[in-house]
């Protein structure tokens, strides 16, 4: 299998968890990263909780835009239960999506501050795409 790295996104999303609600925020995080392990395109997640100053960080990795994409697809209902209990406060996009996914980061979070795009410069990847 070719793998193109160039065209990898990696996206950072820091939320802030409603107050009260972060028994129910951890439990729709376990449920829609347990779908993405599943049925995601994703090549990684990975979620942290910093628990004193109610902020989530999570991270997630795609080959490309079109990986983004499905992702949307497959997932909005885990995403719209998540939204439940938290708000976006930063979201960081590293690496160059194409106008499509550019587009729907903006329309979803906003023109504020809260999002940013990184471009690339260089890096690369160690472990296989689908692996485990």
């Amino acid at each position: 299998m070719t793998y193109d790295d160039t065209t990898i996104l990696l996206f950072r999303n820091t939320m802030r968890i409603t107050d009260g609600h972060l028994e129910d925020f951890r439990e729709a995080i376990a449920r829609a990263v347990a779908f993405a392990q599943e049925h995601g395109p994703q090549l990684m997640v990975q979620t942290f909780v910093d628990e004193e100053r109610m902020l989530a960080h999570s991270f997630q990795l795609y080959r490309d835009s079109d990986a983004v994409r499905t992702h949307w697809r497959l997932a909005d209902p885990y995403i719209q239960e998540v939204m439940k209990h938290c708000e976006v406060e930063r979201f960081e996009v590293f690496g160059e999506p194409d106008a499509d996914v550019a587009a729907g980061v903006r329309s979803a979070l906003g023109e504020g501050e809260a999002v940013t795009f990184h471009p690339r410069l260089a890096g690369f990847v160690r472990f296989a795409p689908g692996g485990e």
